[in-house]
């Protein structure tokens, strides 16, 4: 079984979020408990750096879906950066790329929130 880390690192008002490895059915629980735990802290402003991931399945877009909708009913979001080919096309592919915005580096994804103030 693949496995999955994932690292949080706070930047002003955003939280980074690291997965590393794979997204799937065996390690979805912990992804999402990741990002379950950001909107119970009320942090609305979200960067996944998916530098290091490696492949997410459906059951780890769902883990988005489970908490965009709070995100953004309190002026939040969650901005993507950093995607390889691959995961890019897995988003591309299933009409995540018209959901989520999505950047080249961490940095444009971080700068955005300041632009939208």
């Amino acid at each position: 079984m693949a496995d999955l880390n994932v690292d949080l690192k706070t930047e002003g008002d955003v939280i980074l979020v690291y997965p590393r490895g794979f997204i799937n059915a065996h390690t979805v629980r912990s992804f999402e408990q990741v990002l379950q735990e950001q909107v119970e802290r009320k942090s609305y402003r979200i960067v996944i750096n998916c530098a290091d991931l490696r492949y997410i399945s459906s059951a780890g877009l769902g883990a988005l879906m489970g908490v965009i909708d709070e995100v953004r009913e309190n002026e939040g979001d969650i901005k993507l950066s950093n995607m390889s080919e691959n995961i890019f096309n897995i988003f591309d592919i299933l009409g995540f790329t018209h959901l989520y915005k999505i950047f080249g580096e961490e940095a444009e994804a971080l700068s955005s929130f300041s632009i939208e103030e």
